[in-house]
């Protein structure tokens, strides 16, 4: 099929809805939507249905780049600075010692089993070695996966900001097997300057965005998502300009301003979340068709065997030696090793050697893709299953949309939360005004089988009910729990 204008349009129509589609049934299975778009990247491809011939690396690698461009600003501006801080040690040991630690150990393990030189070995590791943002965002945020204590702000830390890092390192291997005069020694001044410009620039572009976003005064409010992302596109490319990273200065960026106040802020998180989606769409079809199926089958026997070692060896033991300072238990460990997902990035990153001809790349890239597959099949589809065997699992706050919009400024300390009145609670048959709910605590919302119920004094419970609660004082929180969910003696 010859893509011309129309037929890219109406093809590219058809399978973005498909996914769409496919993705809310899928999701009701448990299995990740992110792996649907690969599919159906990968049957609408040159080995499957549609038979569309797509083997542009270069435009790949460039999809990919801008997607997690995208990607990585709409999860750092979701990122709060509160939840992030107690851990954020902890996720920059992760992000940078722990993706070193995968590549060294995954590196040697390849180098034992293949005939592939210890270089391109090293390769293939560090393609696989961070844990990927579109996937553990999506998984994570999509399914309203709750964690106990700061694992979730761990994790999503650590997605973010482990690009960087791997990045560094696909890059500066690669150029070890294309320029032969580079040594290993020569990388150390090349990581220094990559991740220290790219905070700088990042850091800077952050307060500078903040700054113009409040005193530019545009005529037109649609403006200023444009504006934004004309400075994340600036702070990229600025960024990889001077030598640095620019994912580092772009997820940096991200924090600095979804942590501040400036106009349209609620409009413009969502313009990047619904942004982020179709990045994640776009770039899991394209990296779908861009891959043979049919060449992947001489490589499935060392793919699996890699993959698992890389899910069961290679990333805990690169967790447990990062972590082995810092309190957390070993339930902990294991759980934030088994969530090293990995996604469309690895995919992307394995392009770099594809396109600039480095001996065994087209192995390397075969392989790396059955990796992802593998990742986000058997550990996407079992968090939750995990979490809860290790104890770890909790209910996340919301579940139900409600038909309000509450844009709450960061100064203002109420907390919203969801609590359903079970079929044993004593509060069921009473009246709002009999419950010993603290002072500082407001029923805002009743859902009430899908049906929302302004609350009052005298409005009676009932069994199922779903009440939307704020709270400024969390302190209070277990005398509301108590009051609501106590059982009938």
């Amino acid at each position: 099929m010859s893509l011309t204008a129309e037929n890219i349009l109406l093809i590219g129509s058809i399978l973005l809805l498909l996914s769409i589609l496919a993705s809310k049934t899928t999701g009701r299975l448990g299995v990740p939507a992110l792996i649907v778009f690969l599919v159906i990247g990968m049957l609408a491809g040159s080995d499957g249905i549609l038979g569309i011939s797509f083997t542009d690396t270069k435009l790949a690698q460039s999809l990919g780049i801008i997607a997690l461009t995208f990607i990585l600003f709409s999860g750092g501006m979701e990122t709060k600075w509160e939840s992030v801080k107690p851990v954020l040690w902890r996720g920059i040991t992760l992000s940078t010692l722990g993706v070193l630690l995968t590549t060294l150990s995954l590196g040697l393990f390849i180098y034992w089993i293949t005939d592939l030189g210890l270089t391109e070995c090293l390769l293939l590791g560090a393609i696989v070695s961070s844990t990927d943002a579109a996937a553990v965002f999506s998984i994570l945020r999509s399914k309203s996966i709750g964690l106990k204590g700061n694992l979730r702000p761990l994790l999503e830390l650590e997605s973010g900001s482990n690009d960087p890092m791997a990045y560094f390192l696909t890059i500066g291997l690669t150029t070890i097997l294309v320029e032969k005069d580079t040594s290993y020694i020569s990388l150390i001044p090349m990581f220094f300057q990559q991740m220290v410009v790219g905070a700088v620039t990042g850091y800077l572009m952050g307060r500078s965005m903040v700054w113009l976003l409040n005193k530019i005064n545009l005529d037109y409010d649609g403006l200023y998502a444009v504006l934004t992302l004309a400075l994340v596109f600036f702070t990229y490319g600025m960024a990889s300009f001077l030598g640095g990273n620019g994912f580092l200065a772009v997820y940096l960026a991200a924090i600095i301003l979804g942590n501040k106040n400036f106009i349209h802020k609620k409009s413009i998180i969502r313009y990047y979340d619904g942004q982020a989606w179709l990045m994640q769409i776009v770039m899991f079809l394209s990296l779908g068709l861009l891959v043979f199926p049919k060449q992947m089958i001489p490589y499935i026997g060392n793919g699996l065997i890699i993959a698992l070692v890389l899910m069961f060896v290679a990333r805990p033991l690169a967790v447990f030696i990062s972590l082995l300072f810092f309190k957390l238990n070993n339930r902990e460990r294991m759980l934030i090793s088994w969530v090293g997902l990995r996604g469309a990035v690895p995919i992307v990153f394995a392009t770099y050697p594809l396109i600039l001809g480095v001996e065994n790349s087209e192995m390397i890239f075969n392989i790396v893709f059955f990796i992802v597959l593998t990742s986000v099949i058997l550990q996407g589809t079992t968090i939750s299953l995990v979490a809860k065997w290790l104890y770890l699992y909790k209910p996340a706050k919301f579940k139900t949309r409600y038909p309000l919009e509450l844009e709450l400024s960061d100064n203002f300390k109420n907390e919203l939360f969801e609590v359903e009145i079970k079929d044993n609670s004593s509060a069921i048959g009473k009246q709002i005004l009999q419950l010993k709910l603290p002072r500082t605590a407001l029923i805002v919302l009743i859902n009430r089988q899908d049906k929302y119920i302004t609350p009052r004094g005298t409005t009676l419970l009932e069994k199922g009910d779903k009440l939307l609660i704020m709270s400024d004082n969390k302190k209070d929180n277990d005398a509301i729990l108590l009051a609501l969910v106590e059982e009938n003696s």
